[in-house]
């Protein structure tokens, strides 16, 4: 029997749901939020919240449509496996691969960024720092998903302890309760007004606002290593709706009142901004020791989510299938190191060409998330179009005003992928990931004229997952 036609092996199920739904939720609260916020609040002013609350709309929409899709057939790949039952093999081979390499960039780019903001504690070059970092995740990930989803869960606690603290303490001082403080709101309508800049800027920042929300998709995939996938998936896309207002919404609410736009400035935590108008001591050690659990958080995410793509890949024709090999411990260790070789190959970049080549690959990767989310939408109107009546009826999770709110969805998306290329500062993004993705389909066509055989090249998949084998031991 060909590898090919050998039942592949299956992931462990040892994700519990407390797992699944701290890393839907911490999968919205990143770097992007402590530091990205920067740039919103520099460029928009005070309806900088704005931006986040259509962003945050869409993402929610996404999440749900993904939901309704991942309860009704939980899987590692999940809307890669989506893509190619909607649409056929070449849109769950693009998806997969435009994810994955979405999440490998994104592990060297937050080594990187862990390296850097360790130089505020350790006199080493950040380089040395940042492969530090990414090896204990690696170690990490080695382990088995339990482990990962146990880091996952205590760096998800304390982010989100984070951003409940500094509610409650920005609540309490812009409404008076603070000592010799009284209430004021002045900063929403001094320096220029809400909108000091218009509204053009407010949908133009959206482009911003989105790449600092992706994450919560995470859940979907993790949930197919959960014993309970249907209940996990289900779970964790309601927590996601709740945790985007609160944390998001209300954060940059909070940071828009506390302190003056005009004194924001770009690539610096605002959180520190704040902090030190209200007379917390410490405060910039205080969010460099956050950020940084941000970083690990997506650093940690990044490697999982990456491997188990590249798993699912390898079993539906579209990697090697020495890429699909479990270790003892039901981690796919070679997809995992092939990940880690990405990452290590980033860091190098950026020491040797950080303007140029690296640089290239950060922008080339930084609109393929649209891309999949995009897919996800059409997946998801395409799927449950073809659903008759009784099937939909039991469905345990369904995207609300079908098909109305779907289409919302995948117009908004669309919308902010056109406008990139208006935006100054995102128009190399946009042009590179669609680069990429030509890249991907190109691959594509000729991964099926090199081996016309395989499931891919047919547009099936390869035999459902089976058991685990392991040779016996001596």
């Amino acid at each position: 029997m060909s590898t090919l036609e050998q039942p592949p092996e299956t992931l462990q199920k040892s994700l519990k749901q407390r797992h699944l739904t701290m890393i839907a939720i911490g999968g919205v609260i990143g770097a992007g939020l402590f530091v990205g916020s920067s740039a919103l609040l520099h460029t928009s002013g005070p309806a900088a919240f704005v931006s986040y609350a259509i962003t945050g709309v869409v993402i929610v929409l996404v999440m749900r449509m993904l939901g309704e899709m991942a309860t009704t057939n939980p899987s590692t790949g999940s809307f890669a496996g989506y893509a190619r039952k909607a649409f056929g093999g070449w849109a769950g081979f693009t998806t997969g691969w435009l994810y994955w390499f979405f999440w490998v960039v994104a592990v060297g780019a937050e080594a990187v960024i862990g390296g850097k903001l360790l130089q505020r504690w350790i006199d080493l070059p950040s380089w040395v720092m940042a492969v530090v970092l990414l090896l204990a995740m690696v170690a990490t990930n080695l382990r088995s998903v339990r482990n990962f989803g146990e880091f996952e869960y205590w760096f998800a606690g304390i982010k989100v302890a984070a951003i409940l603290l500094f509610l409650a303490l920005g609540a309490a001082y812009v409404f008076g309760l603070w000592p010799s403080h009284s209430a004021d709101f002045s900063n929403l309508t001094d320096h220029g007004g809400f909108t000091p800049n218009g509204w053009t800027v407010i949908l133009s920042g959206v482009v911003v606002a989105v790449f600092s929300m992706v994450g919560p998709e995470i859940a979907t995939i993790a949930a197919a290593e959960s014993a309970e996938p249907e209940k996990a998936v289900a779970k964790a896309t309601n927590s996601v709706i709740a945790r985007i207002g609160f944390f998001y919404i209300g954060s940059v609410l909070l940071l828009a009142i506390i302190v003056p736009w005009t004194d924001v400035e770009v690539g610096q935590s605002p959180f520190v901004d704040a902090l030190t108008h209200m007379g917390i001591p410490g405060g910039p050690d205080i969010m460099n020791a956050v950020v940084l659990v941000a970083v690990l958080s997506c650093l940690n995410s990044g490697l999982y989510t990456s491997s188990r793509m590249l798993f699912t890949l390898a079993h539906k024709g579209d990697a090697p299938q020495s890429i699909a090999k479990l270790d003892k411990h039901g981690v796919p260790r070679n997809s995992l190191l092939l990940a880690t070789l990405v990452g290590f190959a980033c860091i190098g970049l950026d020491y040797l060409s950080p303007d140029t080549v690296f640089a290239f690959l950060l922008n080339a990767s930084g609109a393929t998330i649209l891309m999949v989310y995009l897919m996800i939408a059409m997946s998801q109107i395409k799927l449950r179009g073809l659903m008759t009546r009784e099937e939909v009826a039991q469905l345990r999770l369904k995207m609300w005003l079908f098909p109305y709110l779907s289409i919302l969805a995948a117009g908004g998306i669309l919308a902010v992928l056109v406008s990139m290329f208006y935006v100054e500062s995102s128009r190399s993004q946009i042009s590179l990931s669609v680069g990429a993705l030509i890249a991907t389909l190109i691959a594509y066509r000729l991964r099926r004229r090199i081996n016309p055989q395989s499931p891919l090249a047919n547009n099936i998949s390869a035999p459902a997952p089976g058991p685990i084998t392991r040779p016996a031991s001596k």
